[in-house]
């Protein structure tokens, strides 16, 4: 806990890897600006799910999380309850609440700034702010992914609904995938031991083993379940060993 609430706040303070803030604002512009324009496959997503141009505008504007938001027109395009679809959506974004509990001690922001900037807490901003050696380059990275994420988000939004028709089938354009190869990428670096790059294995294998036979968003959920399963079988292999070397001893 010390290592994330004791962040220098200087790029000078003699930190290791410390950036100067021109390179933390191109790196967060990047992240901004790739994942940003992916909102034309929202935006024709949504459009084609039956969703009205307000309704798909109203989606990015107040839940601004993409997983969310595909979870919950992917549902309904095939069909689902919206209800459930809602349910489903609601539960895929409860992981951004563990962001922010982690966020909230690296940006370390006044009481009355906290709830706007609770709006910008998801995937891409975290990985952003979380690469960051100081707390100055923290508050940078979040702040300039956030806006640019947020503004390029919603107008790639409105555009995409508004010529759905004209884009035509968004799988064909690839721009699903854009986010979560952004992501992706980000993610892999920070993958440094064996645990770590298990626990991410099993996350996919389960992800996409149950993405067939269970409803959009849930595969998701599950998924999480991979960091207490290998975090319980190491736990166990350690206590095994000890266990070992003890009947040894004797």
């Amino acid at each position: 806990m010390t290592e994330q609430t004791a962040l220098p706040d200087a790029p000078d303070a003699g930190v290791a890897g410390a950036k100067p803030d021109t390179a933390v604002v191109r790196d967060a512009l990047g992240v901004g600006v790739a994942v940003g324009l992916s909102g034309f496959a929202f935006g024709v997503t949504s459009a084609g799910s039956g969703l009205t141009l307000a309704q798909t505008c109203a989606l990015s504007l107040l839940v601004f999380t993409g997983a969310s938001q595909f979870a919950l027109v992917g549902a309904l395009a095939a069909g689902g309850n919206p209800l459930t679809a809602a349910a489903g959506a609601f539960f895929l974004g409860v992981r951004n609440a563990f962001y922010g509990l982690r966020l909230s001690q690296l940006l370390a922001l006044p009481r009355a700034v906290r709830p706007f900037a609770a709006q910008w807490v998801i995937d891409e901003t975290t990985a952003v702010a979380l690469a960051q050696p100081t707390r100055r380059a923290v508050r940078i990275g979040f702040t300039v992914t956030g806006v640019t994420l947020y503004v390029l988000w919603n107008l790639t939004t409105l555009l995409g609904a508004l010529g759905a028709e004209a884009i035509g089938d968004t799988d064909a354009w690839g721009l699903d995938a854009a986010g979560p190869a952004v992501f992706l990428a980000l993610l892999a670096p920070m993958l440094k031991d064996t645990t770590e790059r298990t626990v991410a294995a099993l996350a996919v294998l389960l992800g996409l083993g149950l993405l067939p036979v269970l409803p959009a968003g849930v595969p998701v959920l599950v998924a999480a379940l991979a960091a207490p399963v290998v975090l319980w079988a190491r736990g166990r292999r350690a206590r095994g060993a000890g266990t070992g070397e003890e009947e040894g001893e004797r």
